[in-house]
């Protein structure tokens, strides 16, 4: 039996967060980790830290915004090859997605879009880069029988993964129109990792900085790690760890991990 610990974090700044980053994989050595909001260009990326933390790393900087990362333990995890960028059937200039294959695990960090508001340009952009990507998914899900999509969906998927539903109904993150392309998702052969456990009441992993989002728990649960049939049904955990989000400047997501044994 082997044990392979698969997380997604959104660290909004890869620069700020960096020591946040290993100090949270020094306690946290997780075998792979999708890492979006990189914020960062790929100069600037920090190769040489991560490497002295034992971890490898493909990435997609973009300076401001967005910017995606997959980080591998390079004591477990083969050299990734077929390594992609963005997704096959959207060209975008901006950095949302990447792809790795380790070994026979094809692992993808994406950072969909936030869509801003319901009816606006951007919302209309995120509805159009969710369908490239459940068509886009619909090809990977045949292709790799063990695959894992990890990330920032943007998408609390019900009631349960909000603190206040009726305030949120029919709001971004939490519309019909992105629930409807979330349950497609699944559809398509994945399974949400953390709703195959009970879990506490109100466990999120987002908060707003302001209002003291946190310390009220006002969160919604929008990182999500997805999983194919094979690996789903060898996944013995799936938690969201708050740790990180008491500590002083923090990102305001946390990191979502699932365990799988073989």
């Amino acid at each position: 039996m082997s044990m392979l610990q698969l997380a997604t974090w959104n660290v909004n700044s890869l620069k700020v967060r960096l020591p946040h980053l290993l100090q949270w994989l020094e306690k946290n050595p997780v075998d792979l980790l999708g890492l979006q909001e990189l914020k960062l260009t790929d100069d600037a990326f920090p190769v040489q830290e991560l490497t002295m933390a034992g971890y490898g790393a493909v990435f997609a900087g973009q300076k401001t915004y967005n910017g995606v990362a997959i980080l591998y333990k390079r004591s477990t995890m083969p050299t990734p090859v077929d390594v992609e960028v963005n997704l096959p059937s959207y060209p975008d200039e901006q950095q949302r997605v990447i792809a790795a294959t380790f070994g026979d695990l094809r692992f993808i960090s994406a950072y969909v879009v936030n869509g801003s508001e319901v009816g606006s340009e951007k919302f209309e952009y995120k509805k159009a880069w969710l369908d490239a990507l459940l068509q886009d998914c619909s090809q990977w899900v045949k292709t790799y029988p063990k695959l894992a999509l990890v990330g920032d969906f943007n998408i609390a998927p019900d009631d349960r993964d909000v603190h206040d539903p009726a305030s949120w109904a029919g709001q971004v993150l939490c519309s019909d129109e992105e629930r409807n392309r979330w349950r497609a998702l699944l559809n398509l052969g994945l399974t949400d990792s953390f709703r195959l456990f009970e879990q506490p009441d109100k466990t999120f992993s987002w908060w707003d900085y302001r209002m003291l989002g946190f310390q009220k728990n006002k969160g919604l649960r929008i990182d999500h790690v997805l999983l194919s049939e094979a690996l789903a049904n060898c996944c013995t955990a799936s938690i969201i760890d708050r740790a990180p989000r008491k500590w002083e400047k923090p990102s305001d997501h946390a990191p979502a991990i699932a365990t799988i044994q073989e």
